[in-house]
């Protein structure tokens, strides 16, 4: 398969291939960002930041916030439900050195829909559209949003246009759209005739896809069947960030170099490192578990290796569960 693919833009900001890293909530922290730009993301976003936890000095604040100088551009997302302390937080990103900043009204998990923020928002239309404006007069950054096509199946788009409307009125400079409903959350087929139809409504501005992008042949199929302009990648990057890599080879005409299990086991040495340089070598372990878990689709033995993955508790822990399964070989996975 072989696709010309365009750059696209965020205001003045060129982004050199149309597929991202999505906010992955737990998993786009620094050390995975990092992984993926190498391995050929060209534009991540940071992992959901609740406004207040951005603006409360401590270890939770300085973790969220840290870049590395290889990320630009970075989206920072952002959800909260006061325009006031959205639009504070989002001056602190831009002082922090973020190029864009996201505005998350898509989040489908209950906690959040219980304290008014994420999906929420699409039945509060003139709220989000308040907040959009808010966070827009607080920054020179360029402000993106991330929206669903509704909250239930029996209601109506019209919250959608006017939340998406209203935005790009504001000074948006783009929205991310997940093609289900808020309370599908991430279950049954994404709508991509709805991008088609938001991208037909508004020809002229930046939209990104997300929604069923699995592989890299769904990336370039979404591209293809709906016109948006870039795509998010979520589930798909999720234990493996080669994504990128294949889909820059697939649109290239090139066969996706194989992962084998040599370079899935350089690549869990480096990821765990990196956490621990995050987390420290104490609270790693227990992130690196559910990354672990992901990881393991790419194994021959999937299960058994989730398993073992599930069960560290120490960095000695993972070496083992490295020299147990991934071993020195050259067996190839999967392209």
């Amino acid at each position: 398969m072989q696709a010309s693919l365009k750059p696209f833009r965020i205001a003045h900001i060129s982004v050199e291939f149309p597929m991202v890293l999505a906010a992955l909530a737990g998993y786009s922290d620094l050390a995975y960002r990092r992984i993926c730009r190498r391995l050929g993301a060209p534009y991540c976003t940071t992992e959901m930041m609740l406004d207040k936890s951005v603006l409360v000095y401590g270890k939770l604040q300085s973790r969220l916030l840290r870049l590395g100088d290889d990320e630009h551009p970075i989206a920072g997302q952002l959800i909260g439900s006061e325009p006031e302390t959205m639009a504070r937080a989002a001056g602190l990103l831009e002082e922090t050195g973020f190029d864009v900043i996201d505005i998350n009204f898509a989040c489908p998990v209950s906690k959040v829909l219980s304290r008014r923020r994420g999906g929420y928002l699409i039945r509060r239309p003139d709220r989000a559209i308040e907040i959009v404006r808010a966070v827009i007069a607080s920054t020179k950054r360029p402000v993106t949003i991330k929206l669903r096509r509704k909250f239930a199946a029996a209601d109506g788009e019209d919250s959608f246009w006017r939340i998406a409307g209203g935005a790009f009125e504001a000074g948006a400079a783009g929205i991310c759209v997940h093609a289900r409903t808020v309370e599908q959350k991430y279950a049954g087929k994404a709508d991509w005739d709805f991008l088609a139809r938001v991208k037909a409504a508004f020809a002229r501005r930046t939209i990104i896809g997300s929604g069923d992008v699995f592989e890299p042949s769904d990336a370039l199929a979404m591209l293809e069947l709906t016109g948006v302009d870039a795509v998010a990648v979520a589930r798909g990057a999720l234990g493996n960030p080669w994504f990128f890599s294949q889909a820059r080879d697939l649109a290239a005409g090139r066969q996706p170099r194989p992962v084998s299990i040599r370079r899935q086991r350089e690549l869990l040495a480096e990821h765990f490192q990196a956490a621990c340089e995050l987390y420290g070598p104490r609270t790693a372990p227990k992130v690196m578990r559910k990354f672990g878990a992901r990881y393991a689709r790419l194994h021959p033995s999937p299960r058994a290796v989730r398993m073992a993955f599930v069960s560290v508790k120490r960095p000695s822990d993972w070496q083992k569960v490295l020299e147990d399964f991934y071993g020195d070989g050259e067996d190839i996975t999967r392209p």
